[in-house]
């Protein structure tokens, strides 16, 4: 990114967006020619049962694009599709600096979050197991984990549906 006084007058504003359409109004302001950045995380979630790896905004409703004060018309921003507005404070846009949009891009660039890390407590929702704690040890295919629980003073591991753990208190 480059320092405002070289693009003259540019910088980063913010936009927030109607929910969960990010990439729809991603999309349709850089097929306007607006220069955008919406940071992203990969995730992992559960999906009808499977753990599935996923794309996410990094801030829920919230993107930004780059406007310069000089030149450019503003108002075809507010009526693009997936645009609800431009963020404003006291009659002001809401910008930030380049240096901070470049660390949220390099964001991008690390790994998947994990929906559960090896050696973190899960708590067991369902089951026979239901309410009992355990330490999540490794993934077991797409749908199921293994988790080491301790049963009559013996550790044991089960071979647990995924859906079926949740990250302890």
């Amino acid at each position: 990114m480059n320092n405002p006084s070289h693009t003259g007058g540019a910088s980063w504003h913010v936009v927030q967006t109607k929910p969960k359409q990010e990439f729809r109004a991603l999309e349709h302001l850089q097929n306007q020619g607006f220069t955008c950045c919406l940071p992203t995380l990969k995730t992992e979630k559960i999906i009808r049962g499977k753990v599935d790896a996923c794309i996410e905004p990094l801030f829920s409703r919230y993107l930004f694009v780059r406007l310069s004060a000089a030149n450019g018309n503003w108002s075809p921003i507010r009526s693009t599709r997936g645009v609800s507005k431009l963020v404003a404070f006291g009659g002001r846009f809401a910008t930030l600096p380049d240096a901070c949009v470049e660390a949220l891009q390099g964001v991008q660039q690390m790994s998947p979050q994990r929906l559960f890390e090896p050696g973190e407590r899960v708590a067991i929702t369902s089951g026979p197991f239901a309410g009992l704690e355990g330490i999540y040890q490794l993934p077991d295919g797409e749908a199921r984990a293994l988790v080491l629980i301790e049963l009559m003073n013996q550790p044991q591991k089960l071979r647990l549906a995924v859906e079926s753990l949740r990250k302890a208190a």
